[in-house]
């Protein structure tokens, strides 16, 4: 089946740029320490992996990682992986460089951009292995949907950049949304359950439980896990 041109997918605005107060610890990170771990994008250049990471092993895209516990977590726990995070958050960035520059990281890298248009124009087909996208925003409002991140454009676009076999792990703790996402992936052409259809994952162990997710299980909310492989 022939994917929709990358060029004409519409500007999905799936998130809200929030601006705040700094902490100066967060304002050190991505001022003094972010050409360390940031990524300044050149519009029409593709980020060449070999040059921004210290080794060559395979790259895991992470979009709206928020404060970055979890992201963090998982490039500590796996040094063979690169990690490469998007988030428009500018204390959430801040902050996650400044804790990457404490456990001296090499396999992790950032970009303060819009996810949709870094991976339009800077990020070369077949070179992920790898796509998370966890407890993103579900506009829950049926008038909203049409800014869900999750959408078929999108996912045609994350298709072209993965390797064939690459996963995509997507987590929710709206139900609305984990159904609505199973809904998306299974109908496309290119993604695979990695269990029978319509079947949720149990939470991999590689996937941190943040202090939001603790706190949600403690009054009683559900979390929902989709494993899916990339099948060209």
């Amino acid at each position: 089946m022939k994917l929709e041109n990358t060029k004409s997918i519409r500007k999905i605005q799936s998130f809200v740029k929030r601006s705040g107060r700094l902490t100066e610890g967060q304002k050190y990170g991505l001022k003094e320490l972010w050409p360390n771990f940031g990524i300044d994008p050149k519009a029409g250049q593709l980020i060449n992996f070999d040059v921004v990471f210290q080794k060559q092993q395979p790259v895991f895209l992470e979009i709206g990682f928020g404060n970055g516990d979890s992201l963090l977590e998982m490039a500590i726990n796996e040094p063979h992986h690169n990690f490469l995070g998007i988030e428009v958050y500018e204390a959430g960035v801040g902050r996650l460089i400044n804790e990457a520059h404490k456990h001296n990281l090499g396999n992790l890298r950032v970009l303060k951009e819009d996810a949709v248009e870094i991976l339009k124009d800077n990020i070369s087909d077949d070179s992920l292995s790898g796509f998370q996208l966890y407890f993103a925003d579900p506009w829950h409002k049926k008038k909203h949907h049409k800014r869900r991140i999750v959408q078929t454009e999108f996912m045609n676009l994350i298709s072209k950049k993965l390797i064939n076999k690459g996963f995509v792990h997507m987590a929710t703790d709206w139900e609305n949304y984990a159904e609505y996402m199973m809904e998306v992936l299974e109908a496309h052409p290119h993604f695979k359950n990695t269990l029978s259809a319509h079947t949720y994952s149990l939470r991999p162990e590689r996937r941190p439980i943040t202090k939001f997710e603790r706190r949600g299980e403690r009054l009683g909310h559900g979390v929902w896990d989709l494993l899916f492989t990339n099948e060209k």
